[in-house]
């Protein structure tokens, strides 16, 4: 089951954490405008071994009150139905400003399963994730398209639907099978005399299906060549109980079940896709659930069915799909479609791992309550329209998920470096009462997000150095500290300055010289100052829309630069004739997404035909974009102040980064 609470509430008070035994686990969503219920199928987790008196309590909560609206989602086991009906009954029952929205009688399920799957895929970069068993990554997440439609989504409950969505508000279910997750645990109960659904994966996990599956090589003593066959491949499930007197053990015919169901659904799947022609094929369903046996046999079925031309793509929050349909459903007079939304890492479980070996003590709480928080961002995000390729972009340079020297780098310099965050913290609000109190609240949280993230980096999506710095910001600000260098006066630094020898790490310098011989460009989109006015260039100054580290807000640029106009007649003159701008970029974070910038910088971009984008920063040009490819000159400009990531990179610290690159078109 799974509950979600849109909650409005006030601004930059004190948090208070607090630690609650299930039975008090719903009150966090006391102040909720509306709340909606997703009913499913009971299904009991095999792993039970967590009590709440092993001393490690089952769940945390905050109760923060913030400027944003934020959505929260509970899942839960069926176990807790009772405490959450009394919840329900204590806080929400004939009360005029409470709104209950529930999948079952109320709401349309799968309309409402359709809109969540339509948020997750828009909202959250890293939703959707191919599985891949033996790979150094078992999780290969993919970069949100700017366009999600159309796709296929196979829902996998007691029967199988398949259903085609094409927009928002149309989809249409284009077939389906009463072979599905009920004939699987059906059949299983039957065969291995097992109840529990998670029991049955299990031995489904330990089993070998060759024991009782008719192979190819079985009947013809090999592979079929002139058809394509190979030995290994399954002539007849279950094929060797009727020719073979002998008892077969649970897991081998778990195993088997699981092979004939899945091979089955995967087939109709792909069916379906190339009737429709579709790529795009999302798997769902509490069949599924995260449970890595389940997703390698669908992901086999598919590879071969398709001969790799389709992936099985498999979703995160999928657990959640019906109770965010449900609550958008419910919130249609608010439009919540026309913001954009972002996970708050803080407040959210993630993906845990499910195999029982693996952080036995995590799957144990993470098959009681998982949480996911989505954040409502003031600000609609797009693509930067000068992107080379939006559906090829990637804002990260290196993925951390599949470099395991560099995640265990940065995991080390981030919580070697929390001390000095705490302290940074507790100085931002010396006078602030509990200061000292919610600063190691926040080192415990951020320090917990750390080592869940060495035992599972994809908990939440690919992990990134600015993933990692988001998450940091995310648990600063749960903790009310939104902005800990508030009180700190940087100095700015020049890097053409630097008494650094060329060449550069990166050195086209000389070319960019040359290049400003040259006309002038028309506008450039400046993610940090610059000096181009002179030239008669218009000039966007794109600043941070929230706090992170030292970066300048918009805010606060718009007071600098009043400031300086006052002093500077060429500022003055630019600002006056509106040939500087300064446009909030929609972020609150150190590094930079292209894909994500406010809306009213896109449109500024493309009204005043930018053709020239500067770059500047280790979190903008170094841990993100630099290799991001634009339709217009760029400028990637940075000094690498970490030792260990110049050496990566084949230089020392404190290096030059001067990389100006004209995309092919300009160029001929």
């Amino acid at each position: 089951m799974a509950l979600s609470g849109g909650v409005d509430r006030g601004s930059h008070s004190m948090d208070k954490s607090i630690t609650l035994p299930p039975d008090e686990i719903f009150r966090n969503l006391e102040n909720a405008k509306r709340f909606a219920i997703d009913i499913v199928a009971k299904v009991r987790s095999f792993d039970h071994s967590a009590k709440e008196t092993d001393g490690d309590p089952l769940y945390e909560i905050s109760v923060q009150e913030e400027i944003t609206a934020r959505l929260h989602f509970i899942k839960f086991e069926n176990a807790y139905i009772e405490t959450c009906l009394d919840f329900i009954k204590d806080h929400l029952v004939n009360t005029e400003t409470k709104v209950i929205k529930a999948t079952v009688d109320k709401e349309d399920e799968m309309t409402c399963l359709i809109k969540g799957c339509n948020f997750v895929l828009k909202n959250i970069p890293h939703e959707a994730f191919v599985y891949a068993k033996h790979a150094d990554s078992e999780f290969r997440f993919q970069h949100t398209h700017p366009d999600i439609f159309p796709y296929l989504l196979i829902n996998i409950g007691s029967g199988v639907s398949i259903v085609k969505v094409e927009a928002e508000d149309k989809f249409e279910r284009i077939g389906g099978s009463s072979i599905g997750g009920g004939t699987f645990w059906g059949l299983g109960a039957l065969l291995t005399k097992t109840k529990r659904f998670d029991e049955l994966l299990q031995l489904a996990s330990k089993g070998q299906h060759t024991n009782v599956d008719m192979l190819v090589k079985d009947i013809y003593g090999g592979a079929y060549g002139s058809l394509g066959l190979t030995g290994d491949l399954i002539a007849s499930s279950f094929g060797k109980s009727a020719t073979t007197d002998k008892e077969f053990s649970k897991e081998d015919m778990a195993k088997s079940l699981l092979h004939m169901i899945s091979n089955d659904i995967g087939q109709l799947a792909c069916l379906y896709a190339k009737l429709h022609n579709l790529t795009r094929v999302y798997f769902g369903g509490f069949f599924i659930r995260g449970h890595p046996v389940t997703m390698h046999t669908i992901t086999y079925s598919i590879n071969f069915f398709t001969k790799g031309e389709v992936q099985a793509l498999f979703l995160r929050h999928e657990g959640y799909l019906g109770a965010i349909g449900a609550f958008l459903k419910g919130a249609e007079e608010d439009n919540p479609n026309q913001y954009s939304w972002g996970e708050n890492y803080a407040g959210s479980s993630g993906l845990m791992s499910v195999s029982p070996e693996l952080n036995p003590v995590q799957r144990a709480r993470s098959g009681t309550f998982d949480m996911l928080e989505m954040d409502r961002l003031e600000r609609q995000l797009v693509n930067l329209p000068l992107l080379q390729d939006p559906t090829s972009y990637i804002p990260d340079t290196v993925d951390l998920t599949e470099d395991v020297l560099a995640r265990e780098y940065w995991l080390y310099c981030f919580e070697e470096a929390l001390d000095g965050v705490v302290k940074r913290a507790i100085a931002s609000q010396k006078d602030q009462p509990k200061a000292v109190e919610r600063a190691e609240k926040f080192r415990q949280k951020y320090r917990h997000k750390l080592q869940t993230l060495r035992h599972q980096p994809f908990a939440y999506g690919s992990l990134t150095v600015r993933s990692l710095l988001d998450t940091r910001e995310h648990c600063l600000n749960e903790f009310n500290f939104p902005d800990p260098y508030s009180k700190v006066y940087i100095e700015s630094l020049n890097i053409f300055h630097l008494a650094c020898e060329r060449p550069w790490l990166v050195d086209a310098y000389n070319q960019w010289i040359e290049r400003l011989k040259g006309p002038p460009h028309k506008c450039a989109l400046f993610f940090v100052d610059n000096k181009l006015l002179i030239r008669g260039t218009e000039v966007v100054l794109a600043s941070n829309s929230g706090p992170a580290l030292n970066d300048v807000t918009n805010s606060e640029l718009q007071i600098l630069t009043e400031r300086i106009a006052a002093m500077d007649p060429v500022i003055h003159t630019a600002l006056k004739e509106d040939r500087l701008a300064l446009v909030q970029n929609g972020s609150s974070s150190p590094c930079l997404d292209l894909s994500r910038l406010d809306k009213v910088l896109a449109t500024v971009v493309r009204e005043r035909g930018t053709d020239l984008v500067i770059i500047e920063g280790m979190g903008r040009a170094i841990h993100t974009n630099y290799y991001a490819m634009l339709s217009c000159e760029s400028l990637k400009l940075a000094v690498i102040k970490n030792s260990w990531l110049a050496e990566r990179l084949g230089g020392k610290i404190f290096s030059v980064v001067f990389k100006y690159e004209v995309p092919s078109k300009a160029q001929g």
